[in-house]
């Protein structure tokens, strides 16, 4: 940390999150107190402020987070820096085209998740020279000793394989660790990996090396050790020594607001259109209305229609692979410091393996934008495992989230025109089969706001669907309509924040009766989020179809009707709600 805050790193102490410094990121979050008392020493606060650290009123935390004007990123999670890092990284070699260049420190013990070394594979398939990876390899993990220990030329052979120029060094010998950024800041076309052989408590009389020593206080040995620390230190006078400068704005001022559609949506009211497919078709225009729009797929392209912006605009595609923790982590820095609107795209099922990413991301403060496609049972024939049926539950948990649930190709490109636009983590679930267009060109759609797509005087139910239920829904109105019955439908278009206003007026004009229908499991979902709307309102009912067991592959239809989500299921419950 010494030499990298005061020898190799450029940046501004003045503006620790200038766009044309170094980056630095702590992946072993827990070591937190030694970040703290680099930016303290380097002059960004008082020393004396370390004091106050891990306390309630003060923002040095236990792990760091971007409350702190020196923190991109949450860590402490472990196995995330290095992506994270890489997608900085991307950035600067291949969209700023800038100088500043990334540093990650890596503990050894987390050098265990598979997460990290699918981001090494990524940096060293795109020879992101411009990063360079630290390894404190100090033989002990929380609970006792690392699988690997101090086998360094184990750790070197592996990240060789890797695509890295990997170095070996003493990690306690400050020349060794000189030479060895400069080679990193020198090697071209390959990312450096210096692995540093380290002690934990090194010089500490009786603490050095030793197992449950792990995030403890020294206690009654702190003045011992503090004693013994000072007596080797050589030179004890004063010394001022002021960190590099970065080369002045290397990376240029770029705008990340007010991003439009390059064109209005364009369809025919009636039209056939999958939502997944008015995903891709937004995604390109916005990303021609703003050259900041960047997007990410793990191997889904053709798929999620990712590969529509990456046909108009190839240099602002970044293809991550089937390897989707990391793709979301490189998202997540990519989009840090404002240098990206970044829209990360695949499978809704294949987030939840990156649900820790997606959840630290939030810590982070990110404003990453997350689409999943291929949601529910109505997929069809690929069946359970490839069916998001988790992903609202799992996106509605994250703080300050706005989840988006489109129903035709209108409203998808609007979502995703306000996801660009919009603060925080950001979820667009899109659908599989083609959809009729019920929305005008022009209409105008809001966060928050839902839509009635059928209704009279004489309603007596309200219908909720989304995505393909909303059509289940409108045809279930339709049929009950031969019976006399009247029923109103309402397009949610966003689950969170949901708009709680139109659902109780809605259902006081119909009763007090709700019907809500979605492709996804009971637990978590739309119908949760419209049941804990009137949670509080008397003389309401709601009535809930959602999955509920395990799917299996078949065509869509029958799936739809066999796990209780057709129109003939809603009209079946819109028929026993009138009973009570």
């Amino acid at each position: 940390m010494s030499v990298l805050f005061f020898n190799t790193m450029r940046y501004k102490i003045s503006a620790p999150r200038d766009a044309s410094s170094d980056r630095f990121i702590l992946s072993k979050g827990h070591a937190a107190p030694i970040l703290y008392a680099a930016w303290a020493e380097a002059g960004l606060f008082p020393v004396s402020d370390l004091n106050n650290l891990r306390k309630i009123d003060s923002d040095l935390e236990g792990h760091p987070t971007p409350r702190l004007n020196f923190i991109d990123v949450g860590t402490g999670s472990l196995g995330q820096g290095v992506a994270v890092a890489c997608g900085m990284a991307y950035v600067g070699k291949n969209i700023d085209k800038a100088d500043y260049r990334t540093y990650v420190l890596v503990g050894d013990g987390e050098s265990a998740e598979g997460s990290v070394w699918e981001s090494l594979h990524f940096a060293g398939h795109y020879k992101l020279d411009n990063l360079c990876v630290i390894f404190d390899v100090n033989r002990l993990g929380q609970s006792e000793p690392t699988s690997l220990q101090h086998q360094m030329e184990v750790y070197r052979k592996r990240l060789d394989a890797f695509g890295f120029n990997a170095i070996v060094v003493d990690g306690h010998d400050v020349e060794e660790l000189c030479k060895a950024f400069f080679e990193a800041s020198s090697t071209k076309d390959r990312p450096t990996a210096i692995i540093a052989k380290t002690y934990k408590g090194k010089h500490f009389p009786k603490i050095e090396d030793l197992e449950n020593w792990h995030g403890k206080p020294l206690g009654d040995s702190a003045n011992t050790v503090i004693e013994h620390l000072q007596g080797l230190i050589r030179n004890a006078g004063p010394i001022q020594i002021t960190p590099p400068s970065p080369q002045k704005d290397s990376a240029k001022k770029v705008s990340i607001s007010n991003v439009q559609l390059a064109t209005p949506p364009a369809y025919q009211l009636g039209e056939s259109v999958a939502t997944r497919l008015a995903y891709g078709t937004a995604l390109a225009k916005i990303a021609m209305n703003n050259d900041r729009v960047i997007a990410l797929d793990g191997d889904t392209k053709n798929s999620t229609y990712s590969d529509k912006l990456r046909k108009a605009f190839p240099d602002r595609f970044i293809e991550c692979f089937i390897a989707e923790q990391n793709l979301c982590g490189v998202a997540i820095g990519a989009a840090c410091r404002d240098r990206t609107i970044a829209f990360v795209s695949t499978f809704a099922t294949f987030f939840t393996r990156a649900f820790d990413q997606i959840r630290m991301g939030a810590i982070s403060q990110t404003n990453v934008n997350f689409v999943g496609s291929h949601c529910g049972v109505s997929i069809g024939e690929d069946g359970p495992s490839q069916m998001g049926l988790e992903d609202i539950a799992m996106f509605r948990t994250i703080p300050g989230s706005t989840v988006f649930y489109p129903s035709d190709a209108v409203s998808t490109e609007r979502a995703v025109e306000l996801a660009a636009n919009t603060k925080g983590v950001c979820f667009i679930r899109t659908s599989r089969p083609n959809t009729a267009v019920i929305y005008d060109n022009n209409e105008p759609f809001h966060i928050g706001k839902a839509k009635i797509v059928k209704q009279s005087a004489n309603d007596t139910v309200l219908l909720i669907g989304a995505g393909i239920t909303l059509y289940e829904a409108l045809n279930a109105a339709t049929e009950l309509e031969k019976s006399g019955v009247h029923c109103r439908v309402m397009d949610p278009f966003t689950v969170k924040p949901i708009d709680g206003e139109a659902i109780v007026q809605h259902a006081a004009a119909c009763g007090g009766r709700i019907v809500v229908v979605e492709d996804h499991y009971k637990q978590g979902g739309l119908g949760e989020a419209v049941l804990s709307t009137v949670a509080g309102q008397r003389n309401v009912v709601v009535k809930h179809l959602g999955v509920e067991e395990i799917p299996r592959s078949g065509p869509p239809t029958v799936l739809i009707d066999m796990f209780g989500i057709s129109a003939r299921c809603v009209v079946a419950a819109v028929n026993d709600i009138l009973k009570l």
